[in-house]
């Protein structure tokens, strides 16, 4: 029996459910051995679009693809038999209209088996929301510090001070109201995340944002240090699995040069060679 079969897999009722109740786990990822990993210790996988710089090199995510996000939403659903799996919508696939955020994120539901999608905005994206949870698609919100806006914003900047912040918690409002099961709140000042988690029906989940958020989301390769090009203020290092990489690296190639590896415990001998089938 799979593992799969044994699972539960944990549901957007279930995790919405989990508003000012236990803490909402969740990472990113954006490959199978990633998934399976993580699976057993979160309750939601993020297949985030950030994928672009942390996989791709990019710059920002602008550049990431619907083909891109349903490969590696595909890769991920293989390695996940416990968590909720939520597949980021990318720029340009859902802010046209209602119709086409539909056609995009049902694609993405289909070819991948993911519970819902994530997309980006406040109060200019509610009618968005609204005409997708009508028609059956999950929607996870994002508010606050927006890579998606990075040009507009003229960067990543911290979100909610001065009048931004009756902003943020508009837009907060709107979302939830429009139909989201959850709302991820980035790069927001303390103190507006805070009175917004407080004041929205659905839970939030911060990064960068409040310990008073209903749930965490943070970017694998930063926690664990696969991904140095830029660290957050707000991502804490609970391992260092780049330094370790790059030296497994130079002992490897250090044994090559040396001609320490392979050994004969690492090759095929002609005696131990199976016999051809007459």
């Amino acid at each position: 029996m799979s593992a799969s079969s044994k699972t539960t897999r944990l549901t957007v009722p279930e995790l919405r459910a989990q508003k000012g109740g236990q803490p909402i786990v969740c990472l990113t990822a954006y490959t199978t051995p990633m998934a399976r990993f993580l699976d057993p210790h979160v309750d939601m996988l993020l297949v985030g679009d950030s994928l672009g710089m942390v996989i791709y090199g990019m710059d920002n995510t602008l550049a990431v693809t619907v083909e891109m996000m349903a490969a590696h939403g595909r890769a991920v659903m293989r390695g996940a038999a416990r968590a909720c799996v939520i597949v980021d919508m990318p720029f340009g696939s859902y802010q046209e209209s209602p119709e086409l955020a539909f056609r995009n994120a049902a694609r993405l539901m289909a070819e991948t088996g993911c519970a819902g999608v994530k997309l980006e905005g406040g109060e200019e994206m509610a009618e968005t929301v609204h005409f997708l949870t009508r028609r059956g698609i999950p929607v996870l919100g994002h508010i606050g510090l927006m890579p998606q806006s990075v040009n507009t914003a003229g960067g990543f900047k911290v979100q909610g001070r001065g009048d931004q912040g009756t902003k943020i918690r508009g837009d907060a409002q709107a979302i939830a109201e429009a139909g989201a099961f959850a709302i991820v709140i980035e790069g927001t000042v303390e103190r507006v995340s805070r009175e917004i988690t407080n004041a929205v029906s659905v839970p939030t989940i911060g990064i960068g944002a409040s310990p008073a958020c209903d749930g965490q989301v943070l970017v694998t390769e930063d926690i664990v240090g696969l991904f140095g090009e830029f660290t957050p203020r707000f991502v804490k290092r609970y391992a260092e699995l780049g330094e370790e990489l790059s030296e497994a690296a130079k002992r490897f190639a250090e044994d090559v040069r040396a001609r320490r590896f392979p050994g004969p415990e690492h090759v095929f001998s002609f005696e131990g060679r199976a016999k051809a089938t007459p």
